[in-house]
């Protein structure tokens, strides 16, 4: 099932008001500083992020027991599952923000 999207009519009624409040309110409570602007964007981003898929600990709870469940097999293709350096790759935080746009 497809992710529900706002319509037009949702954005224009719903969304635009509320993301102008938040918009405003953040504005206020940082006095203009941009590190804390800057911070509290990221924290309420991350905070909205978990409603939707939990805390780190929780998923990292779900990820132990399916692992489990599913005897180090992944569900599609029944091979072993497990980092290879084929499926991973080192990134520096600093460098992955950047990209992301969020430094």
């Amino acid at each position: 099932m497809p992710n529900p999207r706002l319509t037009p009519e949702q954005r224009n009624k719903l969304f635009l008001p509320l993301f102008t409040k938040i918009k405003a309110e953040l504005e206020k409570v940082s006095s203009g500083d941009p590190k804390i602007l800057w911070a509290l964007r990221r924290k309420i981003a991350k905070e909205l992020i978990y409603l939707e898929r939990g805390k780190p600990a929780e998923r990292r709870k779900l990820q132990d027991q399916k692992y489990s469940e599913q005897n180090g097999l992944c569900a599609l293709c029944r091979e072993n599952l497990g980092y290879t350096s084929e499926n991973t790759r080192l990134l520096c935080h600093v460098a992955d923000q950047k990209r992301k746009n969020y430094a």
